[in-house]
Protein backbone atom coordinates (compact mmCIF):
# COMPACT_ATOMS: atom_id res chain seq x y z
CA UNK A 1 0.00 0.00 0.00
CA UNK A 2 -0.19 3.36 0.29
CA UNK A 3 2.48 6.09 1.81
CA UNK A 4 1.76 9.53 0.32
CA UNK A 5 5.02 8.75 -1.06
CA UNK A 6 4.23 6.31 -3.47
CA UNK A 7 0.62 7.98 -4.19
CA UNK A 8 -0.38 11.48 -5.41
CA UNK A 9 -2.99 12.49 -3.22
CA UNK A 10 -5.93 13.64 -5.20
CA UNK A 11 -8.86 15.86 -4.01
CA UNK A 12 -11.86 15.88 -6.02
CA UNK A 13 -14.62 18.25 -4.89
CA UNK A 14 -17.07 21.02 -6.23
CA UNK A 15 -17.75 25.00 -5.62
CA UNK A 16 -19.72 27.28 -7.18
CA UNK A 17 -18.26 30.08 -9.26
CA UNK A 18 -21.02 32.49 -10.57
CA UNK A 19 -24.62 33.20 -9.22
CA UNK A 20 -27.16 35.04 -11.69
CA UNK A 21 -30.66 36.76 -10.59
CA UNK A 22 -31.84 35.61 -14.30
CA UNK A 23 -30.75 33.16 -17.05
CA UNK A 24 -27.42 34.36 -18.37
CA UNK A 25 -26.85 31.17 -21.22
CA UNK A 26 -28.32 27.81 -22.00
CA UNK A 27 -26.10 26.16 -19.72
CA UNK A 28 -27.21 27.76 -16.60
CA UNK A 29 -27.70 25.12 -13.45
CA UNK A 30 -31.43 26.55 -11.56
CA UNK A 31 -32.43 26.26 -8.13
CA UNK A 32 -35.55 27.40 -6.71
CA UNK A 33 -36.56 28.13 -3.16
CA UNK A 34 -39.52 29.94 -1.89
CA UNK A 35 -40.70 30.49 -5.82
CA UNK A 36 -37.31 32.09 -5.96
CA UNK A 37 -35.11 30.53 -8.89
CA UNK A 38 -31.33 31.28 -9.16
CA UNK A 39 -29.02 30.70 -12.01
CA UNK A 40 -25.70 29.49 -11.10
CA UNK A 41 -22.55 27.69 -12.94
CA UNK A 42 -20.03 25.04 -11.08
CA UNK A 43 -17.23 22.96 -11.17
CA UNK A 44 -15.69 20.04 -10.10
CA UNK A 45 -12.03 20.19 -9.52
CA UNK A 46 -8.91 17.67 -9.22
CA UNK A 47 -6.65 18.97 -7.13
CA UNK A 48 -3.19 17.68 -5.66
CA UNK A 49 -3.12 17.96 -2.05
CA UNK A 50 0.06 18.24 0.36
CA UNK A 51 0.09 18.51 3.98
CA UNK A 52 1.81 21.73 3.62
CA UNK A 53 -1.56 23.54 2.07
CA UNK A 54 -0.31 23.21 -1.55
CA UNK A 55 -3.69 22.59 -3.71
CA UNK A 56 -2.34 22.52 -7.25
CA UNK A 57 -5.05 22.06 -9.72
CA UNK A 58 -4.65 19.09 -11.87
CA UNK A 59 -7.92 18.99 -14.24
CA UNK A 60 -11.02 21.10 -14.13
CA UNK A 61 -14.55 19.86 -15.12
CA UNK A 62 -17.31 22.19 -15.37
CA UNK A 63 -20.78 21.15 -14.41
CA UNK A 64 -23.65 22.41 -16.94
CA UNK A 65 -26.56 21.91 -18.51
CA UNK A 66 -25.19 20.71 -22.01
CA UNK A 67 -27.86 18.40 -23.01
CA UNK A 68 -30.71 20.30 -23.90
CA UNK A 69 -32.66 17.34 -24.10
CA UNK A 70 -31.56 15.48 -20.93
CA UNK A 71 -34.71 15.17 -18.03
CA UNK A 72 -32.27 15.78 -15.32
CA UNK A 73 -29.08 18.62 -14.69
CA UNK A 74 -26.05 18.04 -14.65
CA UNK A 75 -24.69 17.03 -11.59
CA UNK A 76 -21.02 16.69 -9.21
CA UNK A 77 -21.17 13.30 -9.41
CA UNK A 78 -22.28 12.74 -13.19
CA UNK A 79 -19.28 15.23 -14.11
CA UNK A 80 -17.31 12.83 -11.64
CA UNK A 81 -17.78 9.98 -14.42
CA UNK A 82 -16.47 12.40 -17.02
CA UNK A 83 -13.31 13.74 -15.26
CA UNK A 84 -12.48 10.25 -13.96
CA UNK A 85 -12.29 9.62 -17.92
CA UNK A 86 -10.26 12.41 -18.94
CA UNK A 87 -7.79 11.91 -16.03
CA UNK A 88 -6.60 8.48 -16.36
CA UNK A 89 -6.89 9.13 -20.61
CA UNK A 90 -4.32 12.53 -19.42
CA UNK A 91 -2.22 10.62 -16.68
CA UNK A 92 -2.68 6.56 -17.54
CA UNK A 93 0.59 5.52 -15.05
CA UNK A 94 0.23 8.47 -12.24
CA UNK A 95 -0.73 6.60 -8.97
CA UNK A 96 -3.38 8.16 -7.59
CA UNK A 97 -5.15 8.49 -4.33
CA UNK A 98 -8.27 9.95 -4.36
CA UNK A 99 -9.78 11.93 -1.48
CA UNK A 100 -13.57 12.71 -1.75
CA UNK A 101 -16.70 13.38 0.29
CA UNK A 102 -19.74 11.03 1.10
CA UNK A 103 -21.51 11.88 -1.84
CA UNK A 104 -19.16 9.41 -4.25
CA UNK A 105 -19.50 6.78 -1.83
CA UNK A 106 -21.23 4.49 -3.87
CA UNK A 107 -20.41 0.96 -6.55
CA UNK A 108 -19.73 3.15 -9.91
CA UNK A 109 -16.81 4.95 -7.67
CA UNK A 110 -15.35 2.24 -6.27
CA UNK A 111 -15.61 0.23 -9.31
CA UNK A 112 -13.96 3.45 -11.71
CA UNK A 113 -10.86 3.63 -8.97
CA UNK A 114 -10.42 -0.44 -9.14
CA UNK A 115 -10.31 -0.87 -12.99
CA UNK A 116 -8.28 2.64 -13.19
CA UNK A 117 -5.55 1.28 -10.33
CA UNK A 118 -6.49 4.34 -8.07
CA UNK A 119 -6.71 3.90 -4.70
CA UNK A 120 -9.15 6.16 -2.57
CA UNK A 121 -10.33 7.60 0.87
CA UNK A 122 -13.89 8.49 0.88
CA UNK A 123 -16.20 9.97 3.99
CA UNK A 124 -18.45 7.65 5.35
CA UNK A 125 -21.64 8.96 6.28
CA UNK A 126 -23.75 6.98 8.87
CA UNK A 127 -26.66 6.97 6.51
CA UNK A 128 -24.96 5.77 3.75
CA UNK A 129 -23.64 1.98 3.20
CA UNK A 130 -25.37 0.73 5.86
CA UNK A 131 -23.37 -2.78 5.70
CA UNK A 132 -20.38 -1.18 5.95
CA UNK A 133 -21.13 1.09 9.21
CA UNK A 134 -22.09 -2.12 10.72
CA UNK A 135 -19.38 -4.13 10.00
CA UNK A 136 -17.65 -1.38 11.74
CA UNK A 137 -19.21 -1.54 15.23
CA UNK A 138 -19.52 -5.15 14.68
CA UNK A 139 -16.44 -6.50 13.70
CA UNK A 140 -14.18 -3.88 15.75
CA UNK A 141 -15.65 -5.56 18.73
CA UNK A 142 -13.90 -9.00 17.62
CA UNK A 143 -10.81 -7.50 16.31
CA UNK A 144 -8.99 -5.71 19.56
CA UNK A 145 -5.86 -5.64 17.50
CA UNK A 146 -7.42 -3.06 15.13
CA UNK A 147 -6.78 0.21 17.34
CA UNK A 148 -4.31 2.70 17.83
CA UNK A 149 -3.92 5.69 20.04
CA UNK A 150 -1.81 8.59 18.02
CA UNK A 151 -0.40 11.50 20.20
CA UNK A 152 0.79 14.58 18.84
CA UNK A 153 2.31 16.88 21.39
CA UNK A 154 3.11 19.89 19.32
CA UNK A 155 -0.62 19.97 18.06
CA UNK A 156 -2.53 19.11 21.67
CA UNK A 157 -4.01 16.52 19.71
CA UNK A 158 -5.21 12.63 20.22
CA UNK A 159 -6.32 10.39 17.90
CA UNK A 160 -7.65 6.99 18.60
CA UNK A 161 -8.60 4.74 15.25
CA UNK A 162 -9.98 1.69 15.01
CA UNK A 163 -10.71 -0.24 11.64
CA UNK A 164 -11.83 -3.27 10.10
CA UNK A 165 -10.76 -5.18 7.11
CA UNK A 166 -12.10 -7.44 4.03
CA UNK A 167 -15.85 -5.60 3.94
CA UNK A 168 -17.66 -7.17 1.23
CA UNK A 169 -20.43 -4.32 -0.06
CA UNK A 170 -22.86 -5.38 -2.63
CA UNK A 171 -24.31 -2.09 -4.86
CA UNK A 172 -27.43 -1.79 -6.03
CA UNK A 173 -25.70 -3.42 -9.41
CA UNK A 174 -25.20 -6.76 -7.74
CA UNK A 175 -21.25 -5.49 -8.13
CA UNK A 176 -19.38 -6.58 -5.25
CA UNK A 177 -16.37 -4.94 -3.56
CA UNK A 178 -13.69 -5.44 -1.17
CA UNK A 179 -13.74 -2.44 1.67
CA UNK A 180 -11.97 -1.49 4.36
CA UNK A 181 -13.71 0.84 6.78
CA UNK A 182 -11.63 3.17 9.51
CA UNK A 183 -12.87 5.83 12.35
CA UNK A 184 -11.11 8.37 13.99
CA UNK A 185 -11.71 10.17 17.02
CA UNK A 186 -9.88 13.18 17.38
CA UNK A 187 -9.92 15.24 20.68
CA UNK A 188 -7.97 18.65 21.24
CA UNK A 189 -8.61 21.57 22.81
CA UNK A 190 -11.19 24.03 21.18
CA UNK A 191 -10.47 27.01 19.79
CA UNK A 192 -13.30 29.33 21.38
CA UNK A 193 -14.85 27.43 24.46
CA UNK A 194 -10.95 26.54 25.44
CA UNK A 195 -12.45 22.79 26.56
CA UNK A 196 -11.03 19.44 25.32
CA UNK A 197 -13.28 18.64 22.38
CA UNK A 198 -14.13 15.27 20.21
CA UNK A 199 -14.77 14.99 16.97
CA UNK A 200 -15.61 11.70 14.59
CA UNK A 201 -14.50 10.53 11.37
CA UNK A 202 -15.09 8.02 9.35
CA UNK A 203 -13.67 6.41 5.95
CA UNK A 204 -14.01 3.45 3.44
CA UNK A 205 -11.34 3.02 1.52
CA UNK A 206 -9.72 0.63 -0.84
CA UNK A 207 -6.53 0.93 1.45
CA UNK A 208 -5.21 -2.31 3.21
CA UNK A 209 -5.17 -0.52 6.73
CA UNK A 210 -2.56 -1.66 9.45
CA UNK A 211 -0.90 -0.02 12.28
CA UNK A 212 2.05 1.12 10.34
CA UNK A 213 0.01 3.07 8.28
CA UNK A 214 -3.37 3.59 9.76
CA UNK A 215 -2.37 7.72 10.76
CA UNK A 216 -0.99 8.07 7.78
CA UNK A 217 -4.21 7.35 6.05
CA UNK A 218 -6.11 8.58 8.16
CA UNK A 219 -4.22 12.87 8.34
CA UNK A 220 -2.88 12.62 4.86
CA UNK A 221 -5.50 10.79 2.98
CA UNK A 222 -8.70 11.63 4.34
CA UNK A 223 -8.16 14.74 6.31
CA UNK A 224 -6.23 16.50 3.99
CA UNK A 225 -9.36 16.73 1.81
CA UNK A 226 -10.10 19.81 3.74
CA UNK A 227 -7.42 21.62 1.92
CA UNK A 228 -9.20 21.58 -1.54
CA UNK A 229 -11.65 23.92 0.27
CA UNK A 230 -9.81 25.73 2.67
CA UNK A 231 -6.22 26.80 0.68
CA UNK A 232 -8.21 25.84 -2.94
CA UNK A 233 -11.51 27.33 -3.48
CA UNK A 234 -11.72 29.84 0.34
CA UNK A 235 -8.24 31.44 -1.17
CA UNK A 236 -9.33 32.07 -4.49
CA UNK A 237 -12.76 33.11 -3.63
CA UNK A 238 -11.87 35.19 -0.80
CA UNK A 239 -7.87 36.18 -1.22
CA UNK A 240 -7.94 39.02 -4.22
CA UNK A 241 -8.73 36.08 -6.91
CA UNK A 242 -12.11 37.23 -7.80
CA UNK A 243 -13.30 33.48 -8.39
CA UNK A 244 -16.93 34.10 -7.98
CA UNK A 245 -17.10 37.82 -9.99
CA UNK A 246 -18.95 37.70 -12.92
CA UNK A 247 -16.41 39.93 -15.34
CA UNK A 248 -17.86 38.22 -18.58
CA UNK A 249 -21.11 36.93 -19.50
CA UNK A 250 -19.81 35.20 -22.23
CA UNK A 251 -19.37 31.65 -21.48
CA UNK A 252 -16.30 30.46 -23.21
CA UNK A 253 -14.38 34.11 -22.06
CA UNK A 254 -15.64 32.97 -18.36
CA UNK A 255 -13.54 29.53 -18.48
CA UNK A 256 -10.84 30.92 -19.91
CA UNK A 257 -10.72 33.10 -16.91
CA UNK A 258 -11.14 30.19 -14.85
CA UNK A 259 -8.06 28.51 -16.16
CA UNK A 260 -5.97 31.87 -15.95
CA UNK A 261 -6.88 32.00 -12.23
CA UNK A 262 -6.06 28.36 -11.60
CA UNK A 263 -2.34 28.91 -13.16
CA UNK A 264 -2.03 32.47 -11.10
CA UNK A 265 -3.23 30.36 -8.18
CA UNK A 266 -0.22 27.33 -8.81
CA UNK A 267 2.31 30.04 -9.77
CA UNK A 268 1.74 32.42 -6.44
CA UNK A 269 1.85 28.73 -4.54
CA UNK A 270 5.26 27.83 -5.88
CA UNK A 271 6.56 31.46 -5.00
CA UNK A 272 5.55 31.35 -1.32
CA UNK A 273 6.73 27.89 -1.01
CA UNK A 274 10.45 28.21 -2.80
CA UNK A 275 13.28 28.81 -1.30
CA UNK A 276 13.87 32.30 -3.46
CA UNK A 277 11.62 34.35 -1.93
CA UNK A 278 12.58 32.95 1.62
CA UNK A 279 16.36 34.50 0.22
CA UNK A 280 15.32 37.80 -0.44
CA UNK A 281 12.89 38.26 1.80
CA UNK A 282 13.04 36.43 5.07
CA UNK A 283 10.24 38.15 6.79
CA UNK A 284 7.43 37.60 4.78
CA UNK A 285 4.67 39.35 3.48
CA UNK A 286 2.38 38.90 5.72
CA UNK A 287 -0.52 37.10 4.24
CA UNK A 288 -0.86 34.95 0.76
CA UNK A 289 -3.00 37.92 -0.62
CA UNK A 290 -0.44 40.62 0.04
CA UNK A 291 2.26 38.52 -1.69
CA UNK A 292 -0.39 38.38 -4.53
CA UNK A 293 -0.49 42.33 -4.42
CA UNK A 294 2.97 42.64 -4.48
CA UNK A 295 3.22 40.38 -7.59
CA UNK A 296 0.88 42.19 -9.56
CA UNK A 297 2.28 45.79 -8.78
CA UNK A 298 5.70 44.07 -9.87
CA UNK A 299 4.39 43.36 -13.04
CA UNK A 300 2.71 46.82 -13.09
CA UNK A 301 6.01 48.69 -12.99
CA UNK A 302 9.34 46.74 -12.36
CA UNK A 303 10.76 45.86 -16.35
CA UNK A 304 13.73 43.97 -17.17
CA UNK A 305 15.98 44.82 -19.67
CA UNK A 306 16.50 42.81 -22.56
CA UNK A 307 20.25 41.51 -21.47
CA UNK A 308 18.37 41.02 -18.11
CA UNK A 309 16.29 38.01 -19.64
CA UNK A 310 18.49 36.93 -21.51
CA UNK A 311 20.87 36.47 -18.57
CA UNK A 312 17.90 34.89 -16.55
CA UNK A 313 17.38 32.33 -19.64
CA UNK A 314 20.81 31.16 -19.66
CA UNK A 315 21.36 30.74 -16.04
CA UNK A 316 21.32 27.01 -13.96
CA UNK A 317 18.71 28.06 -11.49
CA UNK A 318 17.29 25.74 -8.86
CA UNK A 319 14.22 26.36 -6.86
CA UNK A 320 14.13 24.13 -3.76
CA UNK A 321 11.16 23.52 -1.66
CA UNK A 322 10.94 22.16 2.16
CA UNK A 323 10.87 17.80 3.40
CA UNK A 324 7.05 19.44 4.12
CA UNK A 325 6.49 21.15 0.70
CA UNK A 326 7.70 18.21 -1.56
Amino acid sequence: MTSRSQYYVVAIDGTGILTFAKRHCSYCLTQTHHGKTVYYHSVLEAKIVAPNGFALSLMTEFIENRDQKATKQDCELAAFYRLAQRLKARFPRLPLLLTLDGLFANGPVFRICREYGWKFMIVLKDGRLSSANEELEGLSKLEPGNRLACVDEAKGTRQDLRWVNDVSYLDSRCGEHRLFVKECLETKQGRSTGKQETRRFKWVTNCQVKQGNVCELANNGGRIRWKVENEGFNVQKNGGYGLEHAYTHDPTSAKVFYFLLQLAHIIQQLIQKGSLLKQVCSGGFGSAKNLAFCLLEAWRNASLSATAISTIFHSRLQIRFSADTS
